[in-house]
Order: structure tokens, then C-alpha cells, then sequence
């Protein structure tokens, strides 16, 4: 054989052998990705974990842990008072708060239903515009209600109170609720260290509501399948990862990567806080149109039981938390952008809380999916920040992003058990 011979032969046994070698990685990554990507609604063994990226795994990181570290009700003193949490409890169960007899918290946020009420709608005593949200980590929120009316749970339990259309009380009837009956006295005289007939009604209707913001800020809500996964990955366990169904993990990495949905559904409650444009109709009934967000601003601000107000207090314990919790209120102002926006809702929960979104107009996960997948952009506000587009996602993508969302749900979650009174009944 000449040495060109030799040459060109030896040149193509390498280029046999890099295609061969070839050949076996594709044929390698080809049986990895199988498995990576292949659906199991149950245990799967450590060849089902899909190959995460050291940013992904960040970026899933950031959505831990669970539970968070406890937290209290902004410019409520009673706010982590078992005495307080107990009676507020106990007032959150109380019909007897509205003069009808019908109506109470636990009326429209019903523990058995993830403290929501599974309506599109609520209603109290007449019709409402707006689906009742689940009050599970409410104490993490900075702004509570769709619009973000209030800047505590106080103040929030304050306007059902109050509202003509869900309770129809007033601080009188309050006063004499709490005070003629034997048990609620006690228990308020317990809590406060004050009679209810010794206190302006207004003052008692304060201090009931701080009661229920107290209680309120106990609803944290379970584990998830979710939350094992993470810290399984966190922690670097692949075995215990993997345990994840992969369905839910190709959600999963959709929601922190292309999809994006984690710029708004972020941290440990898969949410931001804030408010933001969802590119649905916002009206009410024909002709009238829900502002959002920016009524939201007006009301807080006009709101006698803010965190700027006499009402106030700091928590127990520190001395200069009213400052920094009323540092938000003190300079909110509205600004045209706002109209129509409503707050980013945690997800926590969410498999158990249909139907969606502000009104209730989307009656299920794969309807929510199917709305982002193909959102019309003109609904957007122009002049707003113009973060989300139609990911236009395929059939087996929205399986894969619902079978995700159901993973940040407990499977079977249990009701939260009734408080018991501060006083026996007599």
C-alpha cells in the first residue's frame, strides 16, 4: 500500500471510528432523554430525573423552603397572642357579627374548601363582583384582596364587616354582640384586659378585627408533593428527586424557563406580591368596569384603619415595626397604569381553589394554561410593563405545566380544626 494509500485509509478508519463514537453518544443521550422525558403518574426510579441545570435548580431553589419562618399581622399587637389568635378564632365562626345571623367569616371563606368558597363569585348578604381568594398565607401578603385595599389582616377583616353587601354590621352591633354574650365577653375581656361596655364601639370593632387577624395569621398551609422534590434537589438527593413525576417536572422546567411564569409567581408562595395586567376583560356587568388596583390605592389610602391610622400599633416586641410596615402605605400612590390590574396570586394550593383569577371566569388550571398559551396581547395596557406574551405552548406542554401546578397542592388536605372558645361556654 503507498503511503497516500495508507494516508487516506487511516484518515477515513478515524472518521469511521468519530462517527461510530458519535453514533453511541447520540444513541446514549437519545435513551437518557427517553427517560428524562418519560410520563409516570406515580415512583419513578433515578433515571426519570430530568438533567437540571445549575441555574434551573436555582432558579427552583428560590421557590423554598416551605413552611416559611412564622410571620405577624402588620400594626396589630395581638398579632402571635395565643389568647388573641384563639378569640379571633372563635369571632371568625361568630354569625352573630352581622345582624342578620346568616353571615360570618367562615360563611364565604370555608375551611373545608382551602378557606375559599369554590363560587366564581362570592356572596354574602347580596351578590359580589369578585372570586373569594383562600386566606392560606394571607399573613405573607403585603396588600390584601384582589385590589389590595388593605395593608393588614385587621384592617382587611374590618371591610366585610362593614360592607352592606357581605355582613352588613357596624361597630355598635359589634359592641353588642361581643358584649351580651357570656362566653364572647369573657373571651374579649381575656384577650384585651377590658370589658367590651367599657370601650367605644369603634374601639371593640378594632380590636374584634385584630382578633381575627391574629387567627388568620395562623392559616399556613401544608407540604406539598412539590416541596419534597425541591428540597430533594437542593439537598443533591437524585433518588428522592426523582420521585417527582416527570410530567410535573417538565411543567416545572417550563415554568422557571420559556414559559416564565416565575416572574410573577415567585418565592416560596409562588407569587411576587404585586398586581399586573392578566389580558382578561375586567368588567363587572355590561357597561361598568372593575378599576383593580388602582381603586385598590384610593380606597386604601382614604381607608380610616390603615397602617397610617390612630388604629395602629406596632407588634409586640418591637419597637419601630409600625414605622417600617407603614413605610409601604405612607408613599403608595395610583398611577394610570394600575386600572385594571389585580394581585398575583400565590399558587399554593391552587389544584384545590377553582374556579380563577380575579372574577372567577376561568373555571380550571388546564382553562388558565389555555388563557396564557394563547393570550391576546391587545387586551395588554399599552402603557404598562409588557411582561407577558402567548407561549403558545403545545398539548403535551400544557398537560405537563397543569401536571406541575397540582404538585403545589397537598393530596389530601386536611381542614383546619375549629379554635377552641378562650372561655367555656356557660
Amino acid at each position: 500500500m503507498t503511503g497516500r494509500a495508507a494516508s487516506v485509509s487511516r484518515a477515513s478508519l478515524g472518521s469511521a471510528q468519530r462517527l461510530i463514537a458519535c453514533a453511541a453518544v447520540l444513541a446514549a443521550s437519545a435513551l437518557l432523554a427517553g427517560c428524562a422525558v418519560r410520563s409516570s403518574g406515580g415512583s419513578v426510579g433515578a433515571s426519570d430525573l430530568l438533567d437540571f441545570t445549575p441555574t434551573e435548580v436555582q432558579r427552583i431553589a428560590r421557590h423554598g423552603p416551605w413552611p416559611p419562618p412564622p410571620a405577624r399581622d402588620a400594626g396589630n399587637a395581638q398579632s402571635g397572642r395565643p389568647a388573641a389568635e384563639a378569640f379571633g378564632g372563635q369571632l371568625f365562626f361568630e354569625a352573630r357579627l352581622s345582624p342578620s345571623g346568616r353571615m360570618s367569616c367562615a360563611t364565604c371563606h370555608v375551611p373545608e374548601r382551602q378557606f375559599a368558597d369554590g363560587l366564581p363569585r362570592g356572596h354574602g348578604l347580596a351578590a359580589l363582583e369578585r372570586n373569594t381568594p383562600s386566606l392560606w398565607n394571607a399573613v405573607h401578603e403585603r396588600w390584601q384582596g384582589w385590589d389590595g385595599a388593605a395593608d393588614s389582616l385587621w384592617s382587611q377583616a374590618i371591610r366585610p364587616l362593614l360592607d352592606p353587601r357581605e355582613m352588613a354590621s357596624d361597630a355598635a352591633h359589634v359592641q353588642v354582640a361581643i358584649a351580651r354574650d357570656r362566653t364572647l365577653a369573657c373571651g374579649y375581656e381575656r384577650t384585651f384586659g377590658r370589658r367590651a361596655t367599657a370601650m367605644p364601639a369603634q374601639a371593640v370593632l378594632v380590636d374584634a378585627a385584630k382578633a381575627i387577624g391574629a387567627f388568620v395569621a395562623t392559616l399556613v398551609s401544608p407540604r406539598t408533593p412539590f416541596d419534597e422534590f425541591r428540597d430533594a434537589l437542593v439537598r443533591g438527593d437524585r433518588a428522592a428527586a426523582a420521585r417527582y413525576p416527570a410530567a410535573a417536572q417538565r411543567g416545572l422546567r417550563l415554568f422557571v424557563g420559556r414559559g416564565q411564569c416565575a416572574l410573577c409567581h415567585v418565592g416560596p408562595r409562588f407569587s411576587n406580591g404585586e398586581f399586573a395586567d392578566t389580558g382578561l376583560p375586567f368588567f363587572t356587568r355590561p357597561g361598568v368596569v372593575d378599576p383593580g388596583r388602582q381603586g385598590g390605592i384610593e380606597a386604601l389610602r382614604a381607608s380610616p384603619y390603615n397602617l397610617l391610622s390612630r388604629w395602629a400599633e406596632p407588634a409586640a416586641g418591637t419597637a419601630d415595626g409600625l414605622a417600617d410596615d407603614s413605610m409601604k402605605t405612607r408613599h403608595l400612590r395610583a398611577q394610570h397604569r394600575n386600572f385594571g390590574e389585580f394581585k398575583v396570586p400565590g399558587l399554593r394550593g391552587a389544584a384545590h381553589t377553582a374556579p380563577y383569577m380575579h372574577d372567577g371566569q376561568l373555571a380550571t388550571l388546564d382553562a388558565v394554561v389555555r388563557h396564557y398559551s394563547t393570550l391576546d396581547i391587545e387586551r395588554l395596557h399599552a402603557d404598562g410593563e409588557r411582561i407577558l406574551k402567548p407561549l403558545q405552548l403545545s398539548d403535551r406542554e400544557s398537560a405537563d405545566l397543569v401536571a406541575f401546578l397540582r404538585t403545589l397542592s397537598s393530596p389530601s388536605p386536611s381542614p383546619q380544626p375549629k379554635p377552641q372558645p378562650v372561655c367555656a361556654p356557660t
